[in-house]
């Protein structure tokens, strides 16, 4: 049996340093663990993203510095130029021509997808459940339908001999709409696809700007009419802060999708008449797979990948001074 004995230390006498007991190896490894267990976990995603991604990348930058047409596609040949691609593609107008007229497109259908659906979004929300559902049902066949199928009911509807459109308009006494043509110029063809497109696209938005507002509780809405606020007040004092990180995210998806929109473009008139609603992806298909210069073709793509890059980069800055106010 041990014993101890008390020691008695003088008055203001410093105690003496316990020994500093060095930590066991394994707690170091443990803590190492820790620091590299999240790199481990998102390295085969990150794995995954390079392969699938960035290898197709770097083969398109290669096929951009080529002249690969279909002579040198057949036979073989590797035939570098360096920039002379980027500077044909540069130094066209008609590539000028068209990257604006894509902008604008895009940008226009952008707008005027989330108006609707946000109107959407708000109309689900204080609609009796009959009628909410009549509609979301309504949305959800919209959404549905392949774009092919919905593409071709667009070309019955506003057909110049047959359409339902300019029937309905004559029956309405716009008599002068009676064999009206409304592929005839680019604008109006344009504007055709806007609405198929906008159609096709509302859906989507507005489910997810909906589902935004029931997540803002009923109790909020009650303190601002409690406050004298009307329901304009109302939906920007209390709703709108709730939506517009969506309505950010939703926004940039939707850039995304119509900047490179491609199937009902080629469709409908495969962007014509005369190249008149000729969009980018059209225009690098009309370079690449009709034309057999898949090197043009290639340094287009490019180009358009460095427009969708910046889209991104502002998007992510967006974000990141959401994430810093709300913090604040």
């Amino acid at each position: 049996m041990t014993t101890t004995k008390d020691v008695t230390m003088p008055a203001g006498a410093t105690p003496p340093a316990s020994p500093r007991i060095k930590p066991p190896k394994s707690n170091r490894r443990l803590r190492l663990g820790e620091r590299t267990a999240p790199y481990l976990l998102i390295l085969p995603a990150l794995v995954a993203i390079l392969v699938l991604l960035g290898w197709p990348t770097l083969q398109l930058v290669g096929i951009s510095l080529r002249k690969l047409d279909l002579r040198e596609l057949v036979s073989g040949e590797m035939v570098w130029v360096g920039f002379e691609n980027f500077s044909e593609i540069l130094s066209d107008p008609e590539f000028w021509e068209i990257t604006v007229r894509t902008l604008v497109f895009t940008a226009s259908v952008v707008i005027l997808t989330l108006l609707l659906a946000l109107l959407m979004a708000v109309l689900m929300r204080h609609l009796n459940p009959v009628v909410r559902v009549i509609l979301q049902v309504a949305l959800i066949l919209a959404w549905a339908t392949p774009v092919v199928a919905t593409t071709t009911v667009f070309q019955w509807i506003f057909d110049q001999q047959y359409g339902i459109l300019n029937k309905t308009l004559a029956k309405l006494g716009f008599e002068s709409f009676i064999g009206h043509s409304w592929f005839s110029t680019g604008p109006s063809t344009l504007t055709v696809i806007g609405v198929l497109v906008v159609w096709q696209a509302v859906p989507f938005v507005a489910f997810t700007l909906y589902a935004g507002l029931l997540g803002v509780p009923k109790e909020q809405y009650e303190a601002a009419g409690i406050d004298g606020a009307n329901a304009w007040q109302a939906f920007w004092a209390v709703s709108w802060p709730a939506i517009r990180p969506i309505l950010t995210m939703v926004t940039f998806l939707s850039v995304l999708w119509d900047f490179k929109l491609f199937a009902q473009v080629w469709a409908i008139r495969q962007g014509g008449p005369d190249g008149a609603s000729t969009t980018l992806p059209v225009y690098m298909y009309l370079k690449g797979l009709a034309g057999n210069h898949f090197g043009l073709a290639a340094t287009a793509a490019l180009l358009m990948m460095l427009v969708l890059i910046l889209l991104t980069a502002r998007y992510v800055q967006l974000l990141v001074r959401t994430k810093e106010a709300d913090l604040s």
